[in-house]
This record gives structure tokens, sequence and C-alpha cells, in this order.
């Protein structure tokens, strides 16, 4: 079946996607109401994102916006140190689109969903002329637990700087299916609960959190040397990196340290804490490559530096200009 624009007129048509596809897929009491707005128990600290997804193609190795959407939306959230609880969804649909993919793109949404532990509670349908199209919103909302506190602007001189594995993958494996180029990558699209919990579980003192996405590493450390007043240290030869990856970006001239993640992520931690960390994240589900890459370092504030393999030192700016756009 294709999507037409009476799917979008609010009337059975409308009714009938929604129940067909959306319903069925993300079935829960609290969806089941079908409200306007969603009503469920929370109390304390509340961490609150939203995120848009474009990704193309929709499909790709290792994942589908489906997917993309609801790990982009609940790692926004671990970032902030909050347990992610519930997800809400909005779908722009253009004319055209085949129902059967956003069949798949709901199943794989709901699957997510559930390996993230989370609800998808509240959700929107539209649709728009086009070619086939499909757009994803979603909003979320955690919980911060009492007396934690995360945030860019506590990394202080001596503190460690983790990645939670291999770097690019996501971007990569964009590019190759954009590009018709056939290989092992697979996007590391996936949501990062168990790793990053199990940092605060085990006493880890977490300073700083970042997924990696647009922009890459670079650019969030960056940021992060910019709101602490401070400056980060890489070592070039920690930084892990697979090797089909690293044979790709020798192909095409492209750097891992600004290539987009969606299964990544940065921590800055107290020095004291750091092989604690390491050991903690290498236990964890996708954190089986993670490294402890840099730390921050005397210098001039607001800056990321990176210790070449052959003792050189070079000033690594944020990510300038467009990257790869359309990556999620």
């Amino acid at each position: 079946m294709k999507i037409t624009m009476a799917h979008g007129s609010g009337g059975k048509a409308t009714s009938e996607l929604i129940s067909r596809i959306f319903a069925a897929n993300f079935k829960n009491p609290v969806l089941s109401a079908m409200e306007d707005a969603a009503v469920v128990p929370g109390a304390g600290t509340l961490a609150v994102t939203t995120d848009s997804f474009v990704v193309t193609p929709l499909f790709f190795p290792g994942g589908d916006i489906g997917r993309l959407s609801v790990c982009g939306t609940v790692n926004d959230l671990l970032m902030s140190g909050a347990v992610p609880q519930y997800l809400t969804c909005g779908f722009i649909i253009e004319e055209g689109a085949e129902s059967d993919d956003l069949e798949r793109m709901a199943r794989s949404m709901a699957e997510t969903a559930r390996e993230a532990g989370v609800t998808i509670v509240a959700g929107d349908t539209k649709v728009v002329e086009g070619g086939g199209g499909v757009y994803i919103n979603t909003s979320g909302v955690g919980f911060v637990p009492p007396g934690r506190r995360v945030s860019a602007s506590l990394c202080r001189e001596g503190d460690a700087v983790l990645v939670s594995g291999y770097l690019g993958e996501h971007h990569a494996a964009v590019l190759s299916a954009r590009m018709g180029i056939e290989n092992r990558i697979r996007s590391d699209c996936a949501p990062l609960g168990e790793a990053v919990e199990s940092l605060f579980q085990n006493g880890v003192r977490v300073h700083a959190l970042r997924d990696a996405t647009r922009g890459g590493l670079a650019t969030v450390l960056n940021e992060f040397a910019a709101a602490s007043g401070c400056c980060i240290a890489l070592r070039e030869e920690s930084l892990p990196v697979s090797a089909p990856v690293s044979g790709f970006c020798g192909i095409l001239g492209l750097d891992p340290l600004y290539m987009g993640n969606e299964g990544k992520f940065a921590a800055v931690v107290d020095r004291e804490d750091a092989e604690k960390a390491l050991a903690v994240l290498k236990a964890s589900q996708y954190g089986e490559n993670a490294a402890v890459v840099g730390s921050v370092v005397p210098g001039e504030a607001g800056t990321l530096l990176v210790r070449t393999s052959i003792g050189g030192t070079r000033i690594v700016p944020e990510l300038y200009g467009e990257g790869l756009p359309r990556i999620c």
C-alpha cells in the first residue's frame, strides 16, 4: 500500500494507518488511551530532549531511521545523567511512501524502545506532498537521580577522557550505502543505557558525558574544552578505529575524529577512576572497544590537541562547514 494524502486527512484512512502500524507496534496502556497528551507518573528532576531524524537512506547496514530515532533521543537523555523513561514520536510521511516500510520502521522503533527500557507514550502522523520520504521527530523524558550532576562545564585539569568504542562506523555505513560501496561496515546505532548507568553504579566520578554524533569526537571535546575553560589533549595512537573504517577513511580522505557516531560517547572522569571506568565500559554492552584516549592538561583554554604518534602536537578545531548531510 502506498501512502496518499488521504492518510493525512485526519479521517478514516488516518485512523487505519495509525491503528495498523503505529498503535499495533507501540501498544501499551498509556498510548492505547489515545488521549491528546500522555499523563504519566513521575517525580524529581526531569531531563527533557527532542530530536528530528532525516537520515538517507532510510535503511542502512546496522540500522534504520526507526532505530536511530529511539537511540538518538535515549542517548541524549543518558548524557545528562538521566534515566530515560518516556518517548513521543511524530512521523512526517511524504506521499508515495510504502506502508511496508513504515511497518519496518515502527517495528524497529518498538524493539529498540524495549531494549532501551523506555515507553513510547504519544505520537503524531502527518502526510505531505513529496516523493516517498519519511522524517521522524522523537521527544524524550527521563529522571535524574538525586545528587547526580553531569555537565560539559565540569571538566578539570587531570581528568581522563574515554571513548566507548570504535569511531566513525555510523558515518561510514551511511556514506557507503549512498555511494553503493560494498563492505563489512555497519552502523553502531545503539542505546547506551547499560554502559552509562554502569559507570554511575560502580562509583565512577563522571564529570561530563556526550554522545559523539554529528561533528564527531573532535567537535564534542572542543565543546567540553570551551564550556570548562580547559585544554584537552588526545593521544593519536589511543583513538579506537576499526580496520574497515580506517581503510575506508584512507580511500576517501576522511578523519575519524570528525565522523558521526550513533552508539558511542565520550566521558570525562576523575583521573583516579580512569582504569575503573575503562573496565566497566569494556564489560558493558556496546563498550567492548572502549579506550582511554587523553586527558585534561595545562594549556590554552578551549583548545583540543592531538599528540601524534611521531611526537608532534596539532590543534584540532571543531568541525567547520558541512560534514555528511542527512546522517541522522
